[in-house]
């Protein structure tokens, strides 16, 4: 992987292919290779896949940071390439990054796009499940956190069939900076509510849901109607569509591009 100074980290990115640009950042305790099984179908696009700070092969600083921030790292990413009118597309946390690019620079997209996220801002209830998450990490060690969480993300009528996908989820979640999974969750956790920015958004806006997902229900997901914007129901996946259905994914991203 190559490697972008923005502030103080480092993010590290891959940059594969030629054509319209498709930006892929990728979920909570994930890293750019969530979409080793997407990036090949997308021949016909230059492709940048990118680790999100304190995730994959990217550094994190010990102090806090924000969705915003995150949002701020994809920013700072794009001036040093001297990238603009591009097709940003998050899965989960990623979408929530997005999101706020979306908001705070929606003059550099051609199109953004949620995959498995939401617009809407955590419940009570959630916020209280992010603490408990933080609270498991401190006390059980991040590999026994991963164990309990990618179980969840994955459809649980396919588990058998998705054996090898889910170890090596485990295995990519082990590669997070525990401190980046922690500021990454109290991030979450306070990100704001963002449903204008689907709702009044002006260039094309991609949603995409599992059938199956138990983290993000399809409402969640599906939350504005209109010309602008594209909806697609992954029938068979849970919160992981781009290993679930890849070939679908990909398609759906591929038209959604043109």
């Amino acid at each position: 992987m190559k490697t972008q100074r923005v502030g103080d980290h480092e993010l590290a990115y891959e940059d594969r292919g030629e054509g319209k640009t498709i930006i892929l950042l990728h979920g909570f305790c994930g890293s750019s290779k969530y979409w080793d099984k997407i990036v090949p179908l997308l021949d016909t696009h230059r492709v940048i896949t990118i680790d999100l700070r304190g995730h994959g092969k990217s550094t994190v600083i010990e102090t806090g940071f924000s969705i915003e921030g995150m949002a701020n790292d994809i920013n700072y990413f794009l001036d040093q390439k001297q990238l603009d009118n591009v097709y940003l597309l998050g899965h989960s946390l990623g979408g929530y990054v997005t999101l706020a690019f979306a908001e705070l620079f929606p003059e550099k997209l051609k199109g953004f796009g949620l995959i498995h996220s939401t617009p809407y801002s955590d419940t009570f209830e959630a916020k209280e499940n992010r603490t408990k998450a933080i609270d498991a990490i401190n006390s059980q060690g991040l590999h026994t956190f991963i164990d309990d969480l990618v179980h969840k993300l994955f459809n649980p009528h396919r588990t058998e069939d998705l054996k090898d996908e889910i170890q090596l989820a485990k295995e990519i979640g082990y590669d997070t900076n525990p401190v980046g999974a922690k500021e990454s969750l109290k991030a979450m956790r306070n990100r704001a509510e963002r449903l204008q920015v689907v709702s009044n958004s002006d260039i094309p806006v991609l949603l995409v849901a599992g059938k199956h997902d138990e983290m993000i229900p399809n409402n969640k997901t599906f939350t504005n109607n209109g010309p602008m914007i594209t909806e697609v129901l992954l029938e068979n996946s849970g919160h992981m569509g781009m290993v679930e259905e890849p070939e679908i994914l990909a398609l759906e991203i591929k038209n959604f591009a043109k």
